[in-house]
This record gives C-alpha cells, sequence and structure tokens, in this order.
C-alpha cells in the first residue's frame, strides 16, 4: 500500500502546489526584508558620510558600503549610481518631513494656521542648524543644490504639495491642487536660498511667505472668476 501522506492526491497535484507556493512565499518574504534593510542601512549610510564630510569632499559609493558594513555588490543590487542614492534619500527626506508637517497642521484649528503651520514645516529645514547642515551636505553631493531640491519635484514636492490640498480647498481656491504645487515650489525655492545663504527665516519673512501662500489661494479664486465673466 503507497504511503497516503506521500502521494499527490489528484492529477493537478494541489496540495503539493500549494505548499510548493507557501514556501516560496516565505522564501521571498525573508529576502524583501533583507534587501529592506540593506536599503534602510545604505540610505542611513549615505547620510551619515556625507554630513561628516559636509561640503568639502563627497563621500565615494566604497566609503558609503564600508559605512553601512555591505558589499558593492549589495549597493549595486538597489541604486544605479550615487545619484540614485541621493535621490533616495532626498525622496525619505521628503517623506519624514511631510509627516511632521501633517502632525504640526493637526494641531492648527482653522485652515489658514493650517497653511502656517506647513510653512513654518517646511522651513524648519533651514531653522535647525544640525539639519541645515545635512540636507545642505546631501544635495551639493547630488550636485548642485537648487537642482537637487527642484529635480525631484514628483517625489519630493508632491507629499507637501499634497498637505495642502484641504486647507486650500476650505480658504476657496477654485483649483487646491494647481494652487498647492504652486506654493510648494515657492517655499522650497526659499528653502534652496536659506540653506544655500547658510541664513535662518526671521519671523518677518515667515509671515511674509505664510502672507504670500494665503495671496496664491485668493488671487487663484480672483483670476478663475474674472476669466469666467470675460467668456
Amino acid at each position: 500500500m503507497k504511503n497516503r501522506i506521500l502521494t499527490p492526491q489528484n492529477q493537478a497535484g494541489r496540495p503539493q502546489d500549494d505548499l510548493a507556493g507557501r514556501i516560496a512565499q516565505q522564501s521571498l518574504a525573508k529576502r524583501s526584508a533583507v534587501y529592506a534593510s540593506e536599503v534602510r542601512r545604505l540610505l542611513d549610510a549615505g547620510v551619515e558620510t556625507m554630513r561628516r564630510r559636509g561640503t568639502t569632499s563627497r563621500p565615494r559609493v566604497s566609503d558609503i558600503v564600508a559605512e553601512a558594513g555591505l558589499s558593492n555588490e549589495a549597493f549595486y543590487r538597489h541604486f544605479r549610481s550615487k545619484d540614485a542614492l541621493v535621490s533616495a534619500i532626498l525622496e525619505d527626506g521628503a517623506e519624514r518631513l511631510a509627516s511632521y508637517v501633517a502632525h504640526q497642521m493637526e494641531k492648527a484649528p482653522t485652515p489658514q494656521e493650517q497653511v502656517r503651520r506647513w510653512v513654518e514645516g517646511v522651513l524648519s529645514q533651514a531653522i535647525d542648524d544640525e539639519i541645515a547642515a545635512t540636507t545642505l551636505a546631501v544635495l551639493w553631493n547630488g550636485g548642485n543644490l537648487r537642482q537637487g531640491l527642484t529635480s525631484g519635484t514628483a517625489s519630493m514636492n508632491a507629499p507637501l504639495a499634497g498637505l495642502l490640498h484641504g486647507p486650500f480647498s476650505a480658504l476657496g481656491s477654485a483649483r487646491p491642487g494647481l494652487d498647492a504645487s504652486l506654493a510648494t515650489h515657492a517655499v522650497i525655492g526659499m528653502l534652496a536660498d536659506y540653506l544655500q545663504q547658510g541664513t535662518h527665516p526671521v519671523r518677518a519673512e515667515i509671515d511674509h511667505i505664510v502672507g504670500f501662500c494665503l495671496a496664491t489661494v485668493s488671487g487663484r479664486g480672483r483670476a478663475t472668476s474674472n476669466s469666467k465673466g470675460r467668456r
């Protein structure tokens, strides 16, 4: 008599196929966890090596790999170049910043105050000296400060712009998505200026930038109304 445990139960072999699939999924999950750990270590190592060197010298891939305790093979498994790593670091930073800004905006009682919290949160990157120095070093490693901040529009600006959709809509914007993008580009541009000049935004400047963002909303509303009236 055949051992029923070791014998396929039907022609399709589904019991065996199901087991094989589960084992394969477990193997993939383990590999995914290992790869995710490698990426995080490379991102953190990239930030740390760039922070230490500032804007005096650029670390090589080998320096970043050594800091992470990984191999060149591990690096190129996830990134095609150091520029690709810098882009990923900027995207990771933008997501963290967006999370911080969102938390600050939740404390605001009005749409106007939410916009203020948003501006203050974004510009906080230039207020804290350590954060400013690290951000400047990462951008410098990307080749150009302003290009670094503006070239990653989709990955960097989108999370921040998305936070303005609600307040702008509540303030009467006819096109909150466009207004949010305009405001984000403007404030990110100012952030680049502060980082490049090594200066901090003062209260009067922050107030003016907040006013500009709020005027962008009302200005868009007036332009839309006037455009409709001329048709």
